[in-house]
């Protein structure tokens, strides 16, 4: 078959984030100083991302080099899961943001451990079990009138997807509103005890604030307007509009590692150690608390 255009950016949108996320997956692994729960987090984002790109890959190799529906189901299933995987690690890291500010004496229990672990084995146990549906049966490989705008997953399938992250995404609107108003709570008492409030005052709140915004738009303005047209296209519509809103939400697994990664001092030097295999440091590395907005 002749090569779609579509295809073959999704197959290179998919080599950058597997490339991406496997050098953050690297880092963590290979740094033991990176084993606090918020680097945890980090690295399970990372995983469900590295393994969204390779699916893309493989995806790209089966449709044009073996042409099967056994392994279309098995891509498929496998993207499902990847993806869903990424979008619940991360409501746990913005739930683990929130405990963080909301429980900031307690954070570094036992507890806190505890309790991270089980929510990222609740997310990965419930994004396998999606991957699983259209593997199971839930397909419409025997019924193409129940296909969607993704085949070979029904219609039904992708409106339970996109209804989960509607969900997801109401919930993290919500915990992102309520740490905006701890971080502007708890920046207006440290500028009261100092009895007057200063422009840095101002300048900490505010970027705090954007950056809460930048990051719930990036995730929002990749992944919404697929959710939108899983739920309202219609499987006759030109193909290239599922590819259209498919190829910007695969663009959030690319920009994750650099939002929730790079950015961070500690993993910038365990990037340094790893490729330098020496660090001597000219300047301080202050390591972002997971409160860090």
């Amino acid at each position: 078959a002749a090569l779609n255009p579509w295809d073959v950016m999704l197959c290179v949108s998919g080599t950058a984030i597997a490339c991406e996320n496997a050098l953050v997956v690297a880092i963590i692994c290979y740094s033991p100083a990176l084993r606090s729960p918020m680097f945890v987090l980090v690295g399970s984002l990372a995983t469900a991302d590295l393994l969204a790109g390779l699916g893309l890959i493989l995806n790209f190799v089966f449709q044009y080099v073996i042409r099967s529906e056994t392994v279309s189901l098995l891509t498929v299933g496998f993207l499902v899961a990847s993806f869903a995987a990424s979008v619940s690690s991360l409501l746990a890291i913005t739930v683990d943001r929130y405990l963080s500010l909301y429980n900031a004496l307690t954070y570094y229990s036992e507890r806190t451990v505890l309790c991270i672990h089980t929510m990222l084995a609740g997310a990965w146990g419930v994004s396998l079990c999606l991957g699983l549906l259209p593997v199971l049966g839930w397909n419409c490989l025997h019924d193409r009138t129940s296909c969607s705008v993704v085949r070979p997953l029904t219609k039904s399938n992708v409106t339970l997807l996109s209804a989960s992250f509607f969900l997801i995404f109401l919930i993290m609107l919500h915990l992102y509103i309520e740490i905006c108003k701890i971080v502007c709570r708890h920046a207006h008492q440290i500028a009261l005890q100092q009895h007057f409030l200063t422009a840095s005052h101002y300048v900490t709140t505010k970027k705090g604030v954007s950056t809460l915004a930048i990051i719930l738009g990036t995730f929002g303005a990749s992944w919404l307007p697929f959710a939108i047209y899983c739920v309202v296209g219609d499987p006759d519509y030109p193909s290239v509009y599922t590819y259209a809103t498919l190829l910007p939400a695969t663009y959030n697994s690319m920009i994750n590692p650099i939002i929730y990664a790079y950015r961070n001092q500690e993993i910038q030097r365990s990037m340094w150690v790893l490729f330098c295999g020496c660090f001597q440091a000219k300047v301080s590395f202050r390591s972002r608390s997971p409160s860090d907005v």
